[in-house]
């Protein structure tokens, strides 16, 4: 018996390592990523990297109110950073409909992505936890070359928007 958790214990163990060592961090390549967006046309990220600077965002839920307060302040800045050269394109589990839907609402004017399956928060480890569908909050700065500058892991929209504006603003011209 007591082998069997000395056992259990080691794999545990041998997880939390192997999920901090694959964890993204500032300088690593970003996932090339690819999906659909809120009108069901093919996005990917590759199409962009070199031209301009993305900053994907991950959230919970379309139409709730800390997600809707993040997206509507990113879309009342669009003006600022597209001056910046950075493209906006927002995550979550929701479905093509209820993008459309929460653009609309809240005349949204960048890329939402339908992650209907994961696989786009699943690359960049923002899925909240294992077997639910549903994304924690998380920015990424992703550069013109591909790798991450800057990434903000907190439930706050606002430390995310506090952030990411000082991130875009030390980015080289």
């Amino acid at each position: 018996m007591k082998i069997f958790f000395v056992a259990i214990a080691l794999l545990v163990v041998g997880m939390l390592v192997t999920n901090a060592e694959t964890k993204l961090k500032a300088g690593d390549p970003a996932p090339k990523v690819k999906g659909a967006n809120q009108d069901e046309k093919p996005w990917n990220l590759e199409s962009v990297l070199g031209k301009k600077t993305v900053l994907l965002y991950f959230y919970p839920k379309d139409n709730t109110p800390g997600c809707t307060r993040q997206a509507c302040t990113l879309r009342d800045r669009m003006a600022d950073l597209h001056k910046e050269n950075v493209e906006v394109i927002g995550v979550s589990f929701d479905d093509a409909e209820s993008h459309r839907k929460f653009r609309k609402d809240h005349d949204l004017n960048f890329t939402l992505l339908a992650d209907t399956d994961g696989k786009i928060a699943d690359a960049f480890g923002a899925r909240k936890e294992p077997g639910r569908n549903i994304a924690k909050r998380m920015s990424f700065l992703i550069g013109k070359d591909g790798k991450i500058k800057h990434i903000t892991d907190s439930p706050s929209a606002d430390v995310h928007l506090a952030e990411m504006k000082e991130a875009i603003a030390k980015l080289e011209k």
